[in-house]
């Protein structure tokens, strides 16, 4: 698509309303009781994954604020003690695997159902579309899409973005058919990237990732939660005011950024399949733009 043919797209298949006009979960609600009860016939051989990176506590070209750890040791005066800390950090960026609610983002047409983000949004946080609305769990179906498999590369590079129709061609050479309801994690070989190049996306400006025009694959799949170790490419599509991301207030998806995703791949690679159990359960924290969060395969 165009830029023009794009923005039009992302005005013209919104799914605002299409739950509701109170409604603040988004696509979550594809995932129903049905969804969950099929998606946890998939768990075959019980092992586990962790999709999550360490939480990361040292300064980097991609991590300009890293989170806080400070301990506190009381001793008892019966021998013995205990040991307290106190964590913070701005999560959203490129070094944390996090969720964003969906009130993360928006044009200028407003919020997730078109709220006006001048009246939902303050300094004590968001009354509309903040990650509280998840509290029960995203427990779905979950897809691997290896776009470096698929390219026969090491990684994606920044010349060469992944596209809609590429996700779509993938999705029938490796065999998979992503849903209603459905997670979809797209490995774009990040840790092979920095290995060569450092950090990515230490210059938010230019970094490799997924076209803008692969909203429409999410839209038309109505695919509820992506993961995603490279997510928009930079620079953006002119005139819009974020890429990928626009699946978020477009289209009321979960977005999970910056997932460590080799440990699927290999996982995946090992169990003979590409279709998993995926669990997630954001933390309860009300008027939050997201929150760290430890996403896990199941196979």
């Amino acid at each position: 698509m165009t830029d023009d043919e794009l923005r039009t797209y992302l005005r013209d298949h919104r799914n605002w309303h299409r739950w509701g006009a109170s409604d603040q979960r988004g696509a979550v609600n594809l995932i129903t009781a049905e969804k969950r009860v099929a998606a946890s016939r998939l768990v075959r051989s019980g092992r586990t994954v962790s999709l999550s990176r360490a939480v990361p506590t040292q300064p980097a070209p991609n991590n300009r604020t890293p989170a806080m750890l400070y301990m506190e040791r009381v001793g008892h005066a019966a021998g013995g003690g205990a040991a307290k800390d106190f964590q913070g950090m701005a999560y959203h960026g490129q070094s944390a695997t996090h969720i964003d609610a969906l009130c993360h983002v928006w044009d200028s047409d407003g919020l997730w159902g078109g709220r006006d983000p001048d009246r939902e949004i303050s300094l004590s946080g968001a009354r509309w579309g903040s990650i509280e609305h998840w509290r029960d769990g995203i427990y779905t179906r979950g897809f691997l899409i290896d776009v470096p498999l698929h390219r026969g590369v090491g990684y994606v590079e920044q010349d060469d973005p992944v596209t809609w129709d590429e996700l779509e061609a993938i999705c029938r050479a490796q065999g998979i058919e992503p849903g209603p309801g459905d997670a979809v994690a797209i490995f774009c070989g990040r840790g092979a990237y920095e290995n060569d190049h450092g950090p990515w996306s230490a210059d938010a400006t230019r970094r490799p990732g997924l076209d803008a025009g692969c909203v429409r694959f999410f839209r038309e799949r109505d695919i509820a939660v992506v993961l995603w170790d490279m997510f928009d490419t930079a620079p953006n599509r002119d005139g819009l005011s974020f890429g990928v991301h626009s699946v978020i207030h477009a289209f009321g998806v979960a977005a999970i950024d910056s997932p460590l995703l080799e440990p699927l791949v290999k996982v995946s690679r090992e169990e003979g399949r590409r279709d998993f159990l995926l669990t997630v359960n954001p933390l309860v924290v009300t008027g939050a733009t997201g929150c760290l969060v430890n996403p896990v395969a199941v196979f």
